[in-house]
């Protein structure tokens, strides 16, 4: 017995001493390494106003803002070599700075030791605890200066906090853009100004980067209050191929006939042929019209470091003949949309399988309207025959008279169903005992329940016919009467 608890003890012993080799034997070799630098940090500074009219800075600050939403496009930036090499360069000489400052403290401490009057027992054991730990963090430095940190390559983009939370503080003043940019935890700023340019506006943005310690990019617009929203789309998208660190795709358009207008992202790029120009990578959308011929919308994605070619070829409009008559015995005026074109009867060519709207009226004020999509009778053309009649009273006062009068029968039917529901289960409450009672008052109280229920049930019928019946058609009548109908076409000469 006493054999088998010396062996007990000595496999305990054993494993206690040995555990930490048995359970975490390859630990070293399979912890992951730690990537550094997994954020790129980004400070929009306040834009300079100061030469706007002080009526038109709100509007300055709109455009700011507007050009803020535009960077939520943007979820992560991709590093290049020499960002890499500034960021891994930082990282490395951080950590050699770290270790190195704690050998300096360590040797210090060493140092000091003589003069703090230790015993030699306790001296000696100070004297060894430091120079082990200082043992060890001159290996941990040559473990440092031997393998380079691993760094993100493509780090998720942000804004600082304070631009999240809508502060947007003064530019930095010329040379203190690091130390700037380094106090506000962030890896490049982007600041700009808005001024007055004869009636028009100027807009200037520039980006300043930590790691080339100067600014990268510089891009202006000059643009009308009436073209904002096009100017800011075509400066954001160039700053979010620039903040991605995407290579900035190129596109060029040919389109026939030569006088094609083509709108690229629905502004204005140039008509006939649109040379090579950069655009951010995404998807675009390429539309195309020119008088006389069949406009196009050519949608298309736009990769990084690629040439995309887009050739256009614009087809003819097709047209048929429709013969408009009115049957009238007054004169007819008839309007294509808005426009002017004539007195019925009259025939007219327009675009087949194209939507044409049309007015017939009299000087009596008698209208008629219809929306006629042309079908493809390019020999026979086709007649649209249009009837007359008064137009129901200009404003919508009638259409809201409708709908309270509508609301108030659905809300009659919910009121009379409820009161014949309550009625009813009291009259059928009374009804189970009705037979056990003698008293005269409560069969009264039960024969005038009975004419309440009735009563109520019957008022619940006549709601939903008053709501279903006459109010909701009127109201749905009301509000539709002044659409214009789509109207089928009869072939002509058949």
């Amino acid at each position: 017995m006493k054999k088998i608890k010396i062996i007990l003890t000595i496999f305990i012993i054993f494993l206690f001493h040995y555990s930490q080799f048995l359970f975490a034997s390859g630990s070293k070799e399979e912890e992951e390494e730690l990537i550094l630098n997994d954020k790129w940090v980004l400070c929009i500074t306040a834009f300079d106003y100061s030469h706007l009219p002080p009526l038109q800075r709100i509007t300055g600050n709109v455009f700011t803002r507007d050009l803020v939403n535009r960077l939520d496009d943007i979820s992560y930036r991709f590093r290049i070599s020499h960002e890499y090499a500034y960021y891994e360069s930082y990282a490395w000489q951080q950590s050699i700075r770290t270790i190195a400052l704690q050998i300096s403290q360590r040797q210090n401490e060493r140092s000091n030791l003589l003069f703090e009057g230790l015993s030699e027992r306790n001296y000696q054991t100070r004297l060894k605890t430091l120079d082990t730990t200082i043992a060890n963090l001159y290996e941990n430095l040559e473990e440092i200066e031997s393998k380079a940190p691993l760094i993100h390559g493509e780090p998720s983009f942000e804004l600082t906090q304070s631009n999240i939370n809508g502060i947007f503080p003064d530019p930095p003043p010329p040379g203190t853009e690091y130390r700037f940019a380094r106090n506000q935890n962030a890896d490049g700023f982007l600041t700009g100004e808005i001024r007055e340019f004869h009636g028009r506006y100027y807009l200037r943005i520039r980006l300043y980067t930590l790691h080339t310690n100067s600014f990268v990019h510089e891009d202006y617009i000059i643009f009308s209050l009436d073209d904002s929203a096009g100017a800011i789309d075509e400066i954001a998208s160039q700053l979010v191929t620039v903040l991605s660190g995407n290579k900035p795709a190129a596109v060029a358009i040919q389109v026939e006939p030569e006088e094609s207008q083509i709108l690229i992202n629905r502004n204005l790029a140039g008509r006939g042929t649109v040379e090579i120009r950069e655009r951010p990578p995404g998807d675009i959308t390429v539309a195309v019209a020119a008088e006389g011929y069949s406009p196009m919308i050519v949608e298309t994605e736009l990769l990084p470091d690629v040439l995309t070619e887009i050739t256009i070829a614009l087809g003819p409009l097709l047209y048929s003949d429709v013969f408009i008559d009115v049957p009238s015995e007054n004169t007819v005026n008839i309007y294509h949309g808005a426009m002017y074109i004539g007195q019925a009867p009259l025939n007219l060519r327009v675009p087949i399988n194209d939507l044409a709207y049309f007015v017939a009226e009299t000087w009596d004020g008698d209208e008629a309207k219809a929306v006629i999509a042309a079908p493809d009778y390019l020999e026979s053309g086709f007649n649209l025959s249009l009837n007359l009649r008064t137009p129901p009273p200009q404003g919508v006062q009638r259409v809201n008279r409708a709908r309270r009068r509508s609301y108030w029968a659905w809300g009659g039917v919910w009121i009379a169903g409820l009161t014949a529901w309550i009625t009813n289960g009291i009259f059928t409450g009374h009804t189970a005992v009705l037979a056990q009672s003698t008293s005269e008052e409560f069969w009264a109280q039960a024969e005038t329940l009975n004419y309440i229920r009735l009563g109520a049930l019957g008022l619940t019928g006549a709601a939903l016919v008053n709501y279903f019946a006459f109010q909701m058609p009127r109201y749905l009548r009301t509000a539709t009467e002044g659409s214009t109908p789509i109207v089928r076409q009869e072939r002509a000469n058949q």
